[in-house]
């Protein structure tokens, strides 16, 4: 992990030999480097301002950090899951660099980019004028740092509850078609031709398992005086249990219900419609998940990219000003 410390020193010539011999004892041990940040002629203001606006600053550090851990956060929980492909870096200048490809998921391969580029944004950092114009006062700088990253914070809120609305919905539906017998989807297991229906008749779909299967074939008939004997088939076995037909008549429905939960059989409600809808909504929602994945996913570089900027700017401003109220001349 690498460490950033900003240092404001004087220009005097004592001060500037201390630095010189302090770069020289630096580059013996080769673990440090040491550069120049250029903080532009700033604004000072009066004693008490700035008093005030040292506690600001203070407060806004804090809450810039906060939201840039928060969408670091959110980035990895979106992320981590896809690590098998790969994404585009994008970068603090601003450049997406689509073109360029690395064999890393999509979560370390943006952090390694990312650091990469933060040492060289804070070692060459200029001051962005046209969004932070100099000509301001101190107030008004913060301000506008403060009202991005605000923003920033409650769109993340937004981004963050739409996305995993969507991943709710598909993991629910998924679950729902994907699980064992006794709650997945019966959709390709069970055919039109395996059911009857009439004015009369139904055919239910019963889960039994493995270790039931004798019990099944025993009784099924006596759950019932209205079960057509002999109606009983296997349809589909899978894991350690079971898909069987019956057919009986509708008045019987709720009675056979009723006795198959007393012997742990459980009866499945299957519609053909309705299981055909299901499977429609099911790639509808993962359409829109990966629509929104992508969108999003932008959304977190392009803002963690921002907010990291805007965090640097604020940290020349708390060093300006930390300065003036130590007695360390800005010029």
């Amino acid at each position: 992990m690498t460490d950033l410390w900003l240092i404001s020193v004087p220009l005097d010539k004592t001060s500037l030999s201390n630095v010189e011999q302090l770069k020289r004892s630096i580059a013996k041990i080769d673990r440090a480097s040491c550069c120049k940040f250029h903080i532009p002629d700033l604004k000072v203001g009066v004693l008490d301002s700035l008093l005030t606006m040292s506690d600001d600053l203070s407060m806004l550090d804090k809450l810039t950090e906060s939201v840039i851990k928060k969408t670091g956060q959110c980035m990895k929980e979106v992320m981590e899951h896809a690590a098998d492909k790969v994404l585009e870096n994008v970068f603090a200048n601003g450049d997406h660099g689509i073109n360029q490809r690395v064999v890393l998921s999509p979560l370390n391969a943006y952090l390694k980019s990312f650091r990469a580029d933060l040492m060289s944004y804070v070692t060459k950092f200029q001051w962005d004028k046209a969004k932070y114009p100099t000509a301001l006062p101190l107030s008004s700088l913060a301000d506008i740092i403060n009202k991005d990253v605000s923003l920033v914070e409650t769109e993340l809120k937004f981004q963050s509850t739409a996305y995993n609305n969507v991943k709710a919905s598909l993991q629910s539906l998924e679950y729902e078609l994907d699980g064992n017998l006794q709650t997945r989807s019966l959709n390709g297991i069970v055919r039109k031709e395996d059911l009857v229906f009439s004015e009369y008749l139904t055919t239910l779909l019963v889960v039994v398992s493995r270790g039931n299967y004798l019990k099944w074939e025993r009784t099924y008939e006596s759950l019932s005086d209205f079960v057509v004997p002999r109606s009983s088939r296997k349809l589909h076995e899978e894991g350690e249990s079971g898909v069987f037909s019956v057919t009986l008549f509708k008045r019987a429905v709720c009675e056979f219900k009723a006795k198959a939960q007393q012997s742990k059989f459980t009866v499945r409600e299957y519609s053909f419609d309705l299981e055909e809808a299901k499977q429609r909504e099911r790639k509808q929602l993962s359409v829109h998940k990966k629509e929104q994945y992508g969108i999003f996913v932008r959304w977190l570089k392009v803002n963690y990219s921002e907010t990291f900027r805007a965090w640097i700017h604020l940290k020349a401003l708390r060093v300006f000003v930390e300065s003036v109220l130590r007695s360390v001349p800005i010029t």
